[in-house]
């Protein structure tokens, strides 16, 4: 597996992040989908990864610098081909790591609250991520969950 800097100029990534919002909105309702379309994802304040094996894209993600200490995890996607293959542990290790580089003292998110979100859940809980108020652009509501990660009190992985 390589992680690769960009590709949101390939239609495997263009697809691979169709069917990501696809499936928010599949359990979630439209104020409750906060994805982002390419044109989103290539300003300037975020950086995407896409993360390969061979010609094939396995999965994504985006950080967002909200300010100099605070960065967010954005379109953290595995594709449903390649589930269970430590692709999401992949992805969160390198955002993270590229986080705790640019100085941030906090790593945060936003995910889905309904129980097709818990794996999504478990995982960041298990990065040390915890429950938080809302951050950022974001407004709390039944459908989303906030996570940080203090990255000051958490030991590199």
């Amino acid at each position: 597996m390589q992680i690769r800097l960009g590709g949101l100029e390939t239609s495997e990534v263009a697809a691979l992040l169709a069917e990501h919002v696809e499936d928010m909105r599949r359990y979630s309702p439209p104020e409750s989908v906060h994805t982002l379309d390419l044109d989103r994802l290539r300003t300037p304040d975020l950086t995407f990864w896409s993360l390969w094996q061979e010609d094939v894209v396995l999965g994504c993600a985006a950080l967002r610098e909200l300010d100099p200490t605070h960065g967010e995890l954005k379109s953290m996607r595995t594709s449903h081909a390649h589930r269970r293959r430590r692709v999401a542990a992949a992805l969160l290790d390198h955002v993270v790591a590229e986080a705790r580089r640019r100085g941030y003292a906090r790593l945060s998110l936003e995910t889905g609250s309904p129980a097709e979100f818990a794996p999504a859940r478990t995982m960041y809980a298990a990065y040390g991520f915890t429950p938080c108020d809302a951050f950022g652009p974001y407004v709390a509501d039944d459908f989303s969950m906030f996570m940080t990660l203090d990255l000051a009190d958490q030991p590199a992985r």
